[in-house]
């Protein structure tokens, strides 16, 4: 396998479920526990501005209702990233976080960048841009670490994305997120030329690990919230382990 340079431990949606998730709070409470590798989700506005959003819908970590309505809205279709800017993320969370907004991929990446952190990006497209969310995303990681030692892990559960950051930006590493072991993902990930295979960590199993990694892949596991799935991975030699316990988990 090839060098690895990221941490085992890495922080999920900044901090997890300790801050507002995907927020630069949340970011700033995972370093204070002593994480130095985040995982976020990066969606595109309807203008094509590379955003931190994890779900389809703003309903449940913005105060979208009371500023567009009540009907759901749609993350990636219904509004530009002028819209997105005024929304509150964090008040959802809890009352000190009001008035916390939402990051944009570019706000993430100098935070991280001007602190040596290392990012892990889940590029989450919405429906039928699958393919184009993983070519914006690239090109704006691509553009954004130009120089950086270490550049950030593009991840996706969607091969069409991944394709779309393999077309862009060839140079950036990936990594194929896996929910189930469906048929075929393993030639996919060869086609994908990925650096890593990111499991529900209740996935991984001996021989699955050993078959990554004689294929030359790392192994990481989402989402690890208890000690005795932590201990189980490291027992299996997996690589890396993503967590929203950042208050439970000293990162290595």
């Amino acid at each position: 396998m090839k060098a690895w340079p990221y941490p085992r431990w890495v922080a999920h949606r900044g901090a997890g479920k300790l801050a507002p998730e995907n927020t630069l709070a949340a970011f700033r409470l995972g370093a204070q526990h002593g994480y130095r590798m985040f995982e976020c989700d990066a969606k595109l506005s309807s203008d094509g501005v590379p955003f931190l959003m994890h779900d389809a819908t703003l309903d449940r970590t913005t105060n979208a209702k009371a500023v567009f309505g009540p009907a759901p809205s749609n993350v990636g279709g219904d509004h530009a990233w002028a819209e997105l800017a005024r929304l509150d993320a964090g008040s959802w969370h809890s009352r000190s976080y009001a008035g916390e907004p939402l990051p944009t991929l570019e706000n993430i990446a100098h935070y991280c960048l001007a602190n040596g952190f290392f990012l892990n990006i889940e590029i989450k497209p919405t429906p039928g841009t699958e393919r184009a969310t993983g070519e914006v995303v690239a090109r704006h990681a691509a553009r954004l670490w130009n120089d950086a030692v270490v550049p950030p892990l593009l991840t996706s559960f969607r091969p069409e994305a991944l394709e779309g950051a393999l077309a862009t930006a060839a140079q950036l590493p990936r990594g194929l997120l896996l929910d189930t072991l469906w048929d075929g993902w393993f030639e996919a990930a060869k086609k994908l030329d990925v650096v890593a295979i990111v499991c529900n960590h209740a996935l991984w199993d001996a021989a699955t690990v050993k078959r990554a990694h004689d294929a030359g892949w790392r192994c990481l596991s989402y989402t690890v919230n208890d000690e005795w799935a932590a201990q189980r991975l490291l027992a299996l030699g997996t690589d890396g382990v993503i967590t929203d316990r950042v208050d439970l988990f000293a990162p290595l």
